[in-house]
Order: structure tokens, then sequence, then C-alpha cells
């Protein structure tokens, strides 16, 4: 069982931080498919960052992770959710995730993409996101209502 946790809303000076954990967690998927480019992989994420979808995940008041949840007008976008290493297997993400999906009464469908041979995969699969469709690169992932 994950110890206490929450989430907080995120602000503009957390950015940084979030690239950095981004490119820590995704480094092994990356380099495994040969795409790994340490600038690219911070900036990617710094381009699209909204606060304004994302939560912090704070374990015993320290920063944890980080998820968003971006809507759109026919669906649920859950994007960057990652975990430090350290608070990784314990439970924290499926917390986590069993949150984000408890039933709010929205119809709309959650979309997700995840990097091939990534073990989050799984952790998708278990809380009802089935294949939509795939390239050697990324699994494009839904959980509908």
């Amino acid at each position: 069982m994950p110890a206490a946790w929450t989430l907080r809303p995120a602000t503009i000076d957390d950015s940084t931080w979030m690239a950095e954990l981004r490119a820590v967690v995704m480094r092994p998927d990356l380099e495994r498919l040969g795409r790994y480019d340490e600038t690219r992989v911070r900036q990617r994420f710094l381009d699209g960052y909204r606060p304004e979808h994302t939560s912090v995940i704070e374990v015993d008041g320290v920063t944890a992770g980080l998820v968003a949840l971006r809507p759109e007008p026919d669906e649920r976008w859950l994007e960057h959710f990652y975990l430090a290493p350290e608070h990784q297997g314990a439970g924290l993400g499926t917390a986590v995730l069993a949150q984000l999906l408890s039933d709010d009464g929205d119809p709309r469908p959650f979309r997700l993409n995840v990097l091939q041979g990534s073990p989050a995969r799984r952790l998708y699969e278990r809380h009802g996101f089935t294949l939509e469709r795939e390239d050697e690169v990324d699994v494009w992932m839904v959980r509908r209502g």
C-alpha cells in the first residue's frame, strides 16, 4: 500500500523539475527504441506544458511525480504520468490512476499513448485501457466509460 499521497495543482515554476523527471523516467525506453535525445526529451515537455491541466503528486509532503489530464470536447487525455524511480513499484501509480479514472459521470473516454515495450502499459491495461492503434514507437490506448 502506498504512503499517504496527495495531488496539488502545478505551477509554471514546476516545469523545470518536471522536464528533468520526464527525461529520467523515459530514458530507458527511449534508449531501447533508439530515440533518446537529451535535449529533445526535455524540450518536448516544456513546449507543451500546461500547468492548468497538471498535478504534482506528493507523498508525505515530498514531490514524487506528476500527472496531466487534458480535457478535450470528446475525450480526456492522460499525459505526462511520471513517478520518480524511488516511488515506483509500491502501488502509488495504481492509487493515483484509480483516483483519476474514478467514475465522475463524465462519459468521455480516456486516451493516452505509451512507448512500445514500456512497463507502464501493464498498469494501464489493469485499469481497463485497451489497444487502439500502434506503430514502431508508440502505443495508443483508450478506456471507454
